[in-house]
């Protein structure tokens, strides 16, 4: 685009400016065309963004949308099946720790301790860690925040280990406390920084400010947290400080969504309990809307299956014939699309609607579905949850002379995720075990389970069924694929047996 008049105007004065001014609306005119997203017109008039940071966005409808959300996963049933879908294949059952100190004896132990304190970490007494782990994520998804406050107990306790967990909503933190400190540090939203922006304490609320049966001062007066006895779950999407609700893009899609069924619902109510309408002469000639009353003559204020409504003099009958409403279905089917995109869920898992997929295209998008969980595992719950409290665990029980180490390195087992068809996923194993890419222990913790335990239970299972002389199918040291029995190892004709069909007697020595 060349020179406007004020460019011209410009340049009679300061050619030097007017130049600046020409090159760099040119360079932007250059963006724009060069990406449509940033192109200006008519099109794009409505776009409203902004440079804002992650922290300055979120703070400006954090509240209602937490608020919102929780409302929609009370009220609304494709939020509630959302929200338990990613809990349930996130957490599942539990991510389960072991200890990998390279001692079995000293790795005993330390389970069996955990498996001990575990059953009574929660401070209210109501759940046990992975019920914890799961009202955590729950949290998080939901409010956009979870934060779990470590409780030193006392001896006198009697627990396990003298430690317990609080687990706390977004609401407990002050968000009203915002401002520099001396030293060089600052507040942000009731998260305390040092000068170098490392988080240094929390401000919390003892109890939640929308507790109404707690005094009001008290609720209103929140305190300071270290900030190594707390465990701050949100998902980072941005670099920022705090979390949003996971379906805030599907928000104003599942209200109007709310609205249009209601609405729906409404009008196909009237019509079916409106049987027909019995008009005057003239109200049915001139097109008056007729007083309307019941057969005893009451005025008809609530519609009732089954009713004929009445106008005054009526003489004729007018049969209602509700309005048909062709491809509702394909609607309803696109909307939830939209709405399973934006809590990050596939769609057949979010309506439970199978009837347009087969194996092959569900087990796609579990794959990808699959993916995407493994990666919040392992990149947002184990290291923002997990790994914190398994280091407050061991410190407070190497303290109580319990352990002898306070660091103790962890292997988190994650749940396993059940298959669509288990025939061939056992085959598949099957095939990478005998091919070498993958380990026995390996197959066994794919399946949820401890693989040190479970070859223990293996090893203990044998000889048992030794000591009792049963022989079973499924123990290949004594029975081949086929089904038969393993050939002796010390029967020279052990070797040429196997060769044998089934059925065939073995040949005998000085045959």
């Amino acid at each position: 685009m060349g020179a406007n008049w004020i460019d011209r105007a410009l340049a009679s004065v300061a050619p030097g400016s007017a130049r600046k001014r020409l090159l760099e609306r040119q360079a932007f005119e250059r963006l724009a065309r060069a990406y449509d997203g940033a192109a200006v017109g008519r099109r794009t008039d409505g776009w409203r963004s902004s440079s804002s940071s992650a922290d300055g966005e979120i703070a400006s409808g954090a509240t209602r949308l937490r608020d919102r959300m929780r409302d929609l996963t009370r009220n609304n049933p494709h939020a509630a099946k959302a929200v338990a879908v990613l809990v349930n294949n996130i957490v599942g059952a539990g991510i389960r720790p072991r200890a990998a100190t390279g001692t079995d004896a000293l790795d005993n132990r330390i389970n069996e301790l955990w498996e001990a304190w575990a059953a009574r970490s929660d401070a209210d007494g109501l759940a046990d860690f992975h019920g914890l782990t799961t009202l955590a994520v729950r949290e998080m998804i939901e409010g956009g925040d979870a934060f779990l406050r470590r409780r030193i107990r006392r001896t006198e306790d009697k627990l396990p280990v003298p430690l317990q967990l609080q687990l706390l909503e977004a609401d407990h933190l002050d968000d009203t406390k915002i401002g520099a400190l001396p030293d060089g540090g600052r507040i942000v939203r009731g998260i305390e920084y040092d000068a170098i922006g490392r988080r240094r304490a929390y401000w919390l609320f003892p109890d939640h400010p929308g507790d109404t049966s707690v005094p009001l001062s008290r609720s209103l007066t929140s305190a300071r947290v270290p900030a190594d006895g707390i465990a701050h779950l949100f998902e980072r999407q941005r670099v920022q400080s705090r979390g949003v609700p996971w379906g805030a893009p599907a928000m104003r899609a599942m209200r109007d969504l709310d609205d249009w069924t209601n609405a729906e619902l409404v009008r196909k109510k009237t019509e079916a309990c409106l049987v027909g309408v019995v008009l005057g002469a003239d109200e049915a000639d001139q097109g008056v809307a007729p007083t309307v009353v019941d057969a005893e003559g009451k005025t008809i204020e609530q519609f009732e299956p089954g009713l004929i409504a009445y106008a005054r003099g009526g003489k004729d009958i007018k049969f209602n014939q509700p309005a048909s409403t062709a491809g509702v279905s394909e609607w309803l089917r696109a909307q939830l699309h939209i709405i399973a995109a934006g809590y990050r869920v596939p769609y057949e898992l979010l309506t439970g609607d199978l009837s347009q997929v087969n194996y092959s295209s569900l087990r796609g998008g579990l794959v990808e579905f699959r993916r995407m969980v493994d990666a919040l595992q392992w990149q947002l719950v184990i290291p923002g949850f997990c790994e914190p409290v398994w280091r407050w665990f061991t410190e407070a029980a190497w303290v109580a002379g319990l352990i002898p180490n306070p660091v103790v390195k962890v292997e988190w087992q994650p749940p396993r995720f059940d298959a669509v068809d288990p025939l061939k996923d056992a085959q598949a194993d099957l095939l990478m075990l005998r091919s070498g890419t993958m380990t026995l222990a390996q197959a066994i913790a794919r399946q949820g389970y401890d693989p040190a335990s479970q070859l223990n239970e293996i090893a203990d299972m044998n000889a048992a069924l030794d000591r009792l002389k049963i022989v079973l199918d499924s123990d290949p040291r004594m029975m081949t694929k086929a089904g038969t029995a393993q050939p002796d190892p010390n029967d020279p004709a052990g070797d040429a047996a196997d060769n044998e069909p089934p059925g065939k007697p073995k040949p005998k020595p000085g045959d």
